[in-house]
């Protein structure tokens, strides 16, 4: 997993300007931390202790062990993570909170107002009144819960349920709505990759289509403009074999079904898709991951880069046999 922070000096030209970020969310993010710079290198337990007026070793432990110290933004657990002059290290005035574990996702990163993770396929982000399953969302509401009962987190997008790969969640209304609200704004880069049935033609391209649902909730691509929404999807071929097609997808839009739907359009669905498949199922799973996410946090500005690994079961598809 690949983690950038940057802070950006001007906002990015995208379709629109970005809009200012309201003054009382800067302040509202200082005031749930005390923070610190450093300034010469040592390690994270001794600059705790210095730091926080002689508190005992037994006491700086316990910040780590409850998840409490950030380095960079990033929770650190590690007492002997060595620090280098300029960074900033923030300890939270909230309740420490215990080790997370699950078979079923990964936190990748975390602070007092965002959650990234990367879900497992088969996994739903969240349940519906027909659909009472554990999901992404019931999973980090127990381990916020365990902090305090009134905590809670708050979906902001969705990735299909056979989809894996990096989602956002956010830990308060105020956060979730300013990343929707804002959210073409916000998001710099979302990127997938995919095996496709066939070996596509093109090195690189673009599928722009009109995306509507029908009575049966599957959604019909149009090349002309049908009152759906406005789709484009730009793709570029990373290697091609044994009948299959190993690709990146960039989104323009992020509509749903937009990447099933227009590689149905190329004619080369992604292998594993039941729904807008050809029943090419190699992996028993849907070959389609969420690896790249970037994006400007919700309160303090900064840019986010996140970056996770494909499935290795994708590149063996396309390993050339002798």
């Amino acid at each position: 997993m690949t983690i950038k922070k940057t802070k950006e000096a001007t906002a990015p030209q995208k379709k629109k300007e970005r809009k200012e970020k309201p003054a009382h969310l800067i302040a509202r993010a200082k005031a749930k931390f005390m923070t610190y710079q450093v300034k010469e290198p040592c390690e994270l337990m001794d600059f705790l202790m210095k730091a926080k007026d002689g508190i005992s070793r037994t006491t700086a432990k316990s910040l780590l062990s409850k998840r409490q110290v950030y380095v960079d933004n990033v929770i650190t657990t590690q007492y002997n993570f060595p620090l280098k002059p300029g960074m900033k290290i923030q300890i939270s005035k909230d309740k420490g909170k215990k080790e997370f574990r699950s078979s079923l996702l990964k936190i990748v990163y975390e602070d007092a107002y965002i959650l990234v993770i990367e879900k497992r396929g088969g996994l739903l982000t969240i349940g519906t009144d027909k659909q009472k399953e554990r999901t992404a969302h019931s999973i980090l509401n127990e381990y916020v819960q365990r902090s305090g009962k009134q905590n809670r987190v708050y979906v902001v997008h969705r990735l299909d349920r056979d989809t894996s790969g990096l989602l956002v969640f956010a830990k308060d209304e105020k956060t979730k709505f300013t990343l929707q609200d804002y959210w073409e704004e916000v998001v710099k880069d979302r990127r997938y990759i995919a095996v496709l049935s066939g070996e596509l033609e093109n090195d690189k391209g673009t599928v722009t289509s009109w995306l509507k649902d029908n009575k049966m909730y599957i959604t019909y691509s149009s090349m002309s403009n049908n009152g759906g929404d406005k789709a484009v999807t730009h793709y570029k071929t990373i290697k091609r074999a044994n009948g299959y097609s190993l690709v990146e997808l960039e989104l323009e839009t992020g509509r749903k079904n937009q990447i099933r739907v227009h590689m149905q359009d190329l004619k080369h669905p992604v292998l594993g898709d039941v729904k807008y498949g050809d029943g090419n199922d190699p992996l028993g799973r849907l070959a389609l991951h969420a690896f790249k996410l970037s994006f400007y946090h919700p309160v303090t500005n900064d840019l986010m880069e996140f970056e996770t690994p494909y499935p290795p079961a994708f590149k063996k598809l396309v390993l050339k046999t002798s």
